[in-house]
């Protein structure tokens, strides 16, 4: 069997001990390393450097740097006909980091595609961390009360991580795109990063990137001093 090269982190060695994401495997697709911790402030530097955690239960903690990487653009997001239906009909109320726990264990429940998500308890728990520290922010939709849909992400700088997403209701999932990106917009936000492509991200309007193309407009938008604020 043929071993895999790949760069291996220490839980001891410093939070950004990552190797340079062009050094990614191009199978599996962008791969960069595995070992390390999830804690904040290698999870900051990962996402500085365009790298993220994305692993299953008994697995080590692997980080990937994807290429092509999908994003969306704020201002772009696509609200279809029907999506501007639904948010005119204003059956939904939508809040921000008002149930981050409750979000991220929705994500991480079951889905129809699948048996389960990557969001192991030991991820819940580290992002949980960031956003009580600040940094990763939720978008919850309710309907009479009940929680029915929402995402989760990173934000740094100018730029917004997304992480996942849930819906319980048709459209509700949407709902939370839109009213993010609208939000974003109003911050002066500049960037979605939305990960890996689907065919769901490229009907919202996700457009595919290089990964030196990406970490270039990291580049420029991390430094800059947006805040994610509160939902207006």
């Amino acid at each position: 069997m043929t071993r895999i090269p790949i760069h291996w982190i220490d839980e001891r060695d410093p939070p950004d001990a990552f190797p340079p994401p062009d050094r990614a495997l191009t199978q599996p697709s962008g791969l960069l390393a595995a070992g390390g911790d999830l804690s904040v402030a290698r999870l900051l530097a990962a996402y500085r450097r365009g790298i993220f955690p994305w692993y299953e239960e008994g697995q080590p903690i692997l980080w990937w740097s994807p290429n092509p990487r999908a994003v969306l653009q704020p201002a772009e997001v696509h609200v279809s006909r029907s999506l501007a239906r639904t948010l005119r009909r204003g059956n939904f109320s939508v809040t921000a980091d008002r149930a981050f726990a409750e979000v991220i264990d929705a994500c991480a429940m079951p889905r129809r595609s699948g048996p389960g998500t990557w969001i192991t308890a030991a991820m819940a728990a580290a992002y949980t961390r960031l956003h009580t520290e600040g940094h990763a922010h939720s978008i919850e939709v309710w309907h009479d009360g009940r929680l029915v849909g929402g995402l989760y992400g990173v934000a740094l700088g100018a730029v917004f991580f997304g992480e996942s997403m849930f819906s319980r209701m048709t459209d509700a999932s949407k709902v939370a795109l839109a009213r993010l990106s609208v939000h974003l917009v109003s911050r002066q936000f500049q960037l979605i990063d939305c990960q890996v492509d689907s065919p769901h991200l490229r009907s919202l309007g996700a457009e595919l990137i290089s990964r030196a193309a990406f970490n270039s407009r990291l580049a420029e938008l991390l430094p800059l001093d947006v805040k994610f604020g509160t939902l207006e």
